[in-house]
């Protein structure tokens, strides 16, 4: 998958995040606690404006929590 500026992949991987919390049921207080990432962070990762690097470290996280693939954060689904 290609990405032609990191807004676009920040945008991208937050989408989905927020895609699969929902699906699984969670709000983002009950990500923030299974995955022991800050509320503030998760809400940072799924707004819209998001410009803020995300680590993979946190991103394996989340994805363990969500039961999914890391690899589907990066799927555009749009």
């Amino acid at each position: 998958m290609k990405f032609y500026n990191e807004t676009e992949l920040y945008n991208t991987i937050g989408a989905n995040i927020k895609c699969f919390r929902e699906k699984s049921g969670l709000t983002q207080l009950d990500l923030s606690e299974k995955s022991k990432v800050s509320i503030s962070y998760i809400s940072k990762i799924e707004a819209p404006s998001c410009n803020k690097s995300i680590s993979i470290a946190v991103l394996n996280h989340i994805a363990n929590t969500l039961n999914v693939d890391i690899t589907e954060f990066f799927e555009r689904r749009i």
